[in-house]
């Protein structure tokens, strides 16, 4: 090949740019609430086989990525695992409000390391979680903001536990950091959702916080003001599929909306 040809070819390519394979990979960034960590891990991983479209998940209590989001962070879906601070980035217009669908359901547990002798417990009116705690902890995440915390204070208020369990409550930053307490057995008890519950084999559940004794645990979705990439809406639409459906069930979600294709 003579110089003169070798210098076209080098200069067309220049002119193409590198081949298709060698472009980055498109890809879209959620923020999810850290309860959905292990189910929402899978999903992305199926979404991306199915479309080739890369997701970059960022997991950490709802309240904390809805303030991320508020001051900019460059998230295209939000994952809320209660309706508050939907509503708040709602009302700040940083969610595209026609995208929003409330996606899954969860239930409020109390769990204790795995080989702590206590099992099976009834909790109704009138349960005396202070007692059980004795002179330990209770693990718990933030009452103000987080929402397993904000649930955890209301059905404790509406079983008449809160004034007296209210003193002895560990408060984490977010619910993982809350099962890690139970799990190291640095506090004896904590309550947390049971999907949570269910992915951590050093804890148990002791018992089930009664239905109507809190707001129902609801996870809504919706893509960011700035969320307006094609696979936003396809990703959203996975969401809500029958593949995704399966792995949410499986670690104990339950869904909320119907199935698409």
């Amino acid at each position: 090949m003579s110089a003169r040809l070798s210098a076209v070819i080098a200069f067309s390519v220049a002119l193409l740019g590198p081949p298709q394979s060698s472009m980055a990979q498109e890809q879209i960034t959620v923020y999810a609430a850290a309860s959905l960590k292990n189910a929402l891990d899978e999903t992305n991983t199926a979404f991306t086989k199915t479309t080739g479209v890369k997701v970059v998940a960022s997991y950490e209590a709802s309240s904390a990525l809805a303030r991320q989001i508020e001051q900019g962070a460059p998230a295209d879906i939000f994952i809320s695992a209660d309706l508050r601070w939907m509503d708040y980035v709602s009302e700040h217009k940083l969610i595209r409000p026609e995208t929003r669908v409330n996606l899954l359901g969860n239930k409020l547990v109390l769990i204790a390391p795995a080989n702590s002798r206590l099992d099976h417990l009834t909790i109704g009116q009138g349960f005396d979680l202070a007692k059980l705690a004795g002179d330990e902890r209770i693990a718990v995440a933030d009452v103000k903001a987080v929402p397993a915390g904000l649930y955890a204070k209301a059905a404790l208020e509406k079983l008449g536990a809160w004034a007296a369990a209210e003193p002895k409550l560990a408060q984490a930053e977010n619910v993982r950091a809350t099962l890690a307490f139970v799990a190291r057995g640095e506090t004896p008890l904590g309550i947390v959702y049971e999907t949570d519950a269910k992915v951590e084999p050093k804890v148990k559940v002791i018992g089930t916080f009664p239905d109507g004794s809190y707001p129902p645990v609801t996870y809504p979705v919706a893509a960011t003001a700035g969320g307006g990439k094609a696979s936003v809406e396809r990703y959203l639409g996975f969401l809500r599929s029958g593949a995704a459906r399966s792995i949410f069930e499986k670690y104990g979600f339950s869904v909320l909306t119907k199935p698409v294709s």
